[in-house]
């Protein structure tokens, strides 16, 4: 058990679970969007897991840094007994496409971390774990920002974040990287530590060779579009939910 939940419970917002398998050539051109980043602040949330009939519990803490043209997120994932299970770091600047990591690190308990890198002066993406490399175009996200772009995204696309809309993006996790697409696809309320609040359901379409792996983010527009509720879902195998609990600006 604890084998697996360090092998899945990934970035404290779920990203960093699916490992990508693109090659270079994948990388698409880059899409420049208006956008809008959420101010800093502190999120806690709920973690709930199920993996093949057992039951897990903890807390996912999320540290979000905006200003002076520069960012940083933290993301730690907490269960009882086993402390500490991943604590994932993205840092970098804002340019004219949003976020644009430098650097991101995963950490995993009894491992090394590992470390992904964004070359923007050689404008190419390496990794710590492959010998793999892209060309940097412009726009890339790794699994610790892609939430906070998204958010950044949704924040300045107003009417035209609706349900129907798809929004891609190239995103790397520690070994390669591949394109997400995410689709809006409906309002609805949340219950969360907040109370109930309305939120916007965003769905990451099916990835090639991975049919049955699912991913939900739930943006609350009344709350800076702060991601407020995430799910990840690999067939009826394994089952991860994040509720938040507190947010708190800074």
């Amino acid at each position: 058990m604890q084998h697996t939940v360090l092998r899945q419970a990934g970035c404290g917002l779920l990203l960093a679970l699916l490992l990508g398998t693109a090659s270079a050539q994948d990388a698409p051109a880059p899409i420049k969007r208006k956008f809008e980043l959420p101010p800093s602040a502190d999120l806690r949330y709920e973690l709930q897991a199920r993996q093949r009939g057992f039951g897990l519990k903890g807390e996912a803490i999320v540290t979000w840094r905006v200003g002076d043209g520069k960012y940083a997120v933290s993301a730690e994932s907490r269960v009882a007994v086993l402390g500490t299970i991943t604590h994932d770091r993205s840092r970098g600047t804002v340019d004219a496409f949003g976020l644009a990591p430098s650097e991101f690190i995963e950490k995993r308990m009894r491992k090394d971390p590992t470390a992904t890198r964004f070359d923007r002066e050689a404008k190419v993406l390496r990794f710590s774990e492959s010998k793999q490399v892209y060309p940097l175009k412009g726009g890339e996200q790794d699994r610790a920002s892609i939430t906070w772009q998204l958010a950044a995204v949704a924040r300045g696309a107003g009417e035209r974040f609706k349900p129907g809309s798809e929004w891609p993006f190239f995103v790397a996790g520690r070994r390669d990287a591949e394109t997400w697409v995410f689709k809006v696809v409906r309002r609805e309320k949340v219950q969360t530590g907040l109370g109930e609040v309305e939120a916007v359901l965003v769905s990451r379409q099916p990835v090639p060779d991975k049919k049955d792996q699912e991913l939900e983010i739930w943006l609350a527009p009344q709350h800076e579009w702060y991601p407020v509720k995430l799910r990840y879902a690999d067939g009826d195998k394994e089952r991860i939910e994040q509720t938040l609990n507190t947010v708190t600006k800074r």
